[in-house]
This record gives C-alpha cells, sequence and structure tokens, in this order.
C-alpha cells in the first residue's frame, strides 16, 4: 500500500481536501497510468483525461523554465483552450506518444483534420534506458482507455516510474483542495455567495533541491553521479468558473509551490504548470482569487510530497540506484515543525 504524506501526519495548509484529496475530485476528470518497471526500463505514461475535453475547455500553459519538450503548448496559449487529454511519460518518448494520442482521437473522430495533441515530460534517464524510446501506440491507448475518476496510483508508476526528486525517488503524486461553502466551520477562502468547487493537483516529480516538509529540511545522502534532466510536469484542473487568463494566474502559483518544497529551480529544468477548467460558467470576479491561490499552493505542495512518500527504493539502468527518502526522517521533521 503506498504512503501518503497526511498517513504520516504532514497536514499541509488549512484549506479542506475532496474526497480522495486527488485531481480526480474535479468532477469528470479521470487518470489512467501504464507503466513499464522491469531491469534497465523504468517509465511509463499518465493520461489526464477531462470529460468533454474535444469540445474544447478553457485553459493555459505556464513555463517556469523552458527546458523541456512540451508538445502542443503554443495552440493552447494561442486560443486558450484545451482540446485533447493530456499526457506524460519520458522525455525521448513524447512524440511517439504524441501521435499514439492522435490515433486515440481520430478514431473517435472521423471527420477530424486539425488536433492539437498536449504530451509534456521529465527525463527518467538516470534509471531508464531513455534511448530506447519504449513507449509504444499500446502503452498510449491503454492509459486512456482504463482512465478512471478512482484514486490515482502515486510514487513509482506510469510517468513517474523512473524519476527523481530533491535527492531522492519521486514519482507521480495528487491532492486536491475545496474551497468551503459559506458557513462551513474551516472557511478561509471565499465570502459567502462566491463560487465555490474544487482545485485539483497531479504532478510528475523530477527536479533538484534540498528537500523541505513544513519548512524543514531533508538533506539527501551525498553521491557521486545525478540523474540527468531536472524537471517538473504540474496539471491543475478545476471546476470552478475561470477564464483562460486567471488559469495563467493560478498555473504561475503552481509553479511557485515547487519552492515550497524545497526546488532550486535549476537551469536544466523544465517546470511546466497546464491548468484547466471544466466549467463554462461566466468567470468569477477577480477579487475572489485569493482563496483559489491558496488552494493552489497547497495541493501541489502536497501533491509533491505524496510523490516521494508514496515511492519505493529503484534499481534500474545501469545498476544505478535512487532511494525512496525515509519516512522517519519525515515524521521527525513533521515534529520539529511542530515545536513552539
Amino acid at each position: 500500500m503506498q504512503t501518503r504524506a497526511r498517513d504520516l501526519g504532514v497536514v499541509i495548509g488549512s484549506l479542506p481536501t475532496g474526497a480522495l484529496n486527488a485531481i480526480t475530485d474535479v468532477p469528470g476528470v479521470r487518470v489512467g497510468q501504464t507503466t513499464i518497471d522491469d531491469g534497465d526500463l523504468h517509465t511509463g505514461v499518465t493520461a489526464i483525461v477531462p470529460a468533454d475535453v474535444t469540445a474544447g475547455l478553457p485553459a493555459v500553459v505556464a513555463v517556469g523554465n523552458g527546458y523541456g519538450k512540451l508538445v502542443g503548448t503554443t495552440q493552447v496559449d494561442e486560443l486558450g483552450r484545451l482540446e485533447t487529454p493530456i499526457l506524460l511519460t519520458g522525455t525521448l518518448s513524447v512524440f511517439r506518444a504524441a501521435d499514439a494520442l492522435l490515433t486515440y482521437l481520430l478514431d473517435r473522430d472521423p471527420k477530424a483534420t486539425s488536433l492539437n495533441p498536449v504530451v509534456g515530460e521529465t527525463n527518467d534517464g538516470y534509471l531508464s534506458d531513455i534511448r530506447r524510446r519504449p513507449i509504444t501506440e499500446q502503452h498510449v491507448l491503454d492509459a486512456l482507455t482504463n482512465a478512471s475518476a478512482d484514486l490515482p496510483a502515486e510514487g513509482c508508476v506510469g510517468a513517474g516510474t523512473g524519476t527523481s526528486a530533491l535527492g531522492f525517488k519521486a514519482g507521480i503524486g495528487t491532492a486536491s483542495r475545496r474551497l468551503p461553502l459559506a458557513g462551513d466551520p474551516l472557511q478561509r477562502g471565499p465570502v459567502a455567495g462566491a463560487p465555490t468547487g474544487t482545485i485539483g493537483a497531479l504532478v510528475q516529480s523530477n527536479f533538484s533541491g534540498t528537500l523541505q516538509v513544513l519548512g524543514t529540511p531533508i538533506p539527501a545522502p551525498p553521491r557521486q553521479t545525478e540523474p540527468d534532466g531536472n524537471s517538473c510536469m504540474i496539471v491543475l484542473a478545476t471546476d470552478l468558473p475561470l477564464d483562460a487568463r486567471q488559469l495563467g494566474r493560478i498555473a504561475r502559483r503552481a509553479i511557485f509551490a515547487l519552492g515550497r518544497i524545497g526546488s532550486d529551480y535549476a537551469p536544466g529544468s523544465g517546470d511546466y504548470a497546464i491548468a484547466f477548467a471544466t466549467s463554462y460558467r461566466p468567470p468569477m470576479p477577480d477579487q475572489d482569487l485569493g482563496p483559489v491561490f491558496q488552494a493552489t499552493l497547497e495541493a501541489v505542495e502536497e501533491a509533491l510530497l505524496n510523490s516521494l512518500t508514496a515511492a519505493r527504493t529503484t534499481t534500474g539502468f545501469r545498476g544505478r540506484t535512487q532511494y525512496a527518502v525515509p519516512h522517519d526522517q519525515i515524521i521527525a521533521a513533521r515534529d520539529r515543525a511542530r515545536r513552539p
């Protein structure tokens, strides 16, 4: 059973979570994953599949550092619209994944002549033989067709099978925040009458820095070599009524959240956030966005931490080993943070 941050008593922020504490708490959002975890290959595909996405959903891509191979960004930014599921995978498999996503979409729309697949990546070449580009069309189709609204698996699964972060084994992580209803005793969010809803985050963690848990650093043990390609993909979903411009503000805050867990924003890091909304209602007033920013920061920070606590020590390509963060160190950091 995978361990999440809250299983270790680590609670990020003050806003309540959704029922699953996952991106799939946003109605209509499903996640599917295909994992390759054998010998020299530790990679996979993670698919985020919103309902009715082919009709176009408000969306934006924010770039923290553009050292990445993210496919499909210019049209999303030009039109403020997402029209395909979002795929995550390893760096050199992006283009095969994009082609497979086109196959999936063309089979469902025999009249389509223009489609904009969105596929992101991080470099899992430290633990996986990335040059073999092992992702096939079937891996992508399986991730898409098996997508569900259940709690997604975290850690060493899907696109996170071979990734590392902050000196430890990492992978996929997810979390959510619910903006409470007026009168909710936990309310620290919208004023009475303001729109309410859920922010969900899913991350593919693969970046450098020093892990911080509730502000307490947990340095990784030193070693002779470090993984190549330090990056992070963040996907945000919400049923709040937000337009593309407002989603851009949300997505930029998501990248800020990397710093809260210890990212050093290295120059070779491709840090991206893709945000989309499932609501077609008129956008909420900008003055009500403060709690949405808070929800975004909390959800992304917790998703990043879940990507680490759920991961397991992995030995892969050329016998390289990436160790999982010891849970007792997480608990000790939690206890230090609680001391007055």
